[in-house]
């Protein structure tokens, strides 16, 4: 059998260049573990690979959704285990790339997502954030569900709202349940393997503001601006993510250009901040210090550690 290659670890970390350089050793194909990639037209703010970037190596779930379409991470399960199992069919390794942590455990552990819930309370709490705010939308989160108030943002309507579905349905907080799901760590099939990349904090902090930079000089404002040309809202779910909600406050002329970038560096930072919290927590990864080994000696490592595994199973 093939094995299953999982790379995590917070942004800018070189989780990418990581999953296309092994990839192109073990005949691999990388299934994008990023909430956000999966989106058509949202290139640069996602730091989706770009075909150069790629070198030719199949890449799914990356650029084939409209940006106003729904992707949770029940379908993002479905997808991701049918995609395992046809990309070993035809004799290749998949290796999932990504640092959206709910995602991996998805992948690793007995998550269960039901798809369907009220449609009924959905709307009734979409309708208040309209006439209220989204402000007032998370403080009656805030009272039911503190924790998972806290960790997400004011605007980031479709979660908010989906925490006070579950706890109409339930009666229970979402992050109650969630909390107990996350300190439930399976034990991994001898197929599996889970590796993390990480650095120090300086460095990676600087590897962030650096990237941030080059996003800009890249044409990130242009993108957002073409997408809200085109029509697109800027309440979308998509453009709640960090970056793009920045520039979409930059461009209604809530923020300025210096204020604007000041915020994306700074979020971006907490957000890999709250990754490497996350993944920390799970004692089945093997981490690796890009400071310590470079990029090309972390795949050789791993390619010999396939081999390995692909022998063991088939003995």
């Amino acid at each position: 059998m093939q094995p299953l290659i999982i790379i995590i670890g917070p942004t800018a970390v070189g989780k990418s260049a990581l999953g296309v350089e092994l990839a192109l050793q073990i005949q691999g194909e990388i299934i994008s573990g990023d909430s956000v990639q999966v989106y058509q037209k949202l290139n640069i703010g996602s730091a989706k690979p770009s075909a150069e970037e790629q070198k030719g190596v199949p890449h799914h779930l990356i650029d084939f959704l409209d940006p106003t379409e729904p992707f949770t991470v029940a379908r993002f399960q479905t997808m991701t285990r049918d995609l395992i199992t046809e990309i070993r069919a035809r004799g290749k390794t998949p290796i999932i790339v990504g640092g959206t942590g709910l995602y991996i455990r998805s992948i690793l552990d007995d998550y269960s997502f039901p798809e369907e819930g009220s449609d009924l309370i959905k709307n009734k709490w979409l309708e208040y954030a309209r006439t209220h705010g989204n402000l007032q939308l998370h403080g009656i989160l805030a009272e039911c569900d503190p924790a998972s108030a806290q960790k997400l943002h004011p605007n980031d309507t479709s979660r908010i709202i989906r925490a006070l579905e579950v706890y109409e349905l339930t009666g229970k907080p979402l992050s109650a349940q969630r909390d107990y799901l996350e300190k439930e760590y399976s034990h991994l099939d001898e197929s599996i393997l889970y590796v993390g990349l990480t650095a120090p904090r300086s460095l990676l902090y600087e590897r962030i503001n650096q990237r941030c930079e080059l996003m800009i000089e890249a044409g990130f404002i242009r993108e957002v601006s073409s997408l809200l040309q085109e029509g697109y809202s800027p309440q979308l779910k998509a453009f709640q993510s960090i970056g793009y909600r920045h520039v979409v406050n930059y461009l209604r002329g809530i923020l300025t250009f210096e204020e604007m970038m000041r915020l994306f560096k700074r979020d971006t930072r907490r957000f890999a901040k709250r990754q490497l919290t996350w993944f920390r927590r799970d004692p089945r990864v093997k981490w690796y210090d890009i400071t310590n080994i470079g990029i090309n000696r972390i795949a050789n490592e791993l390619s010999d550690t396939c081999r390995e595994i692909q022998s063991r199973v088939q003995l």
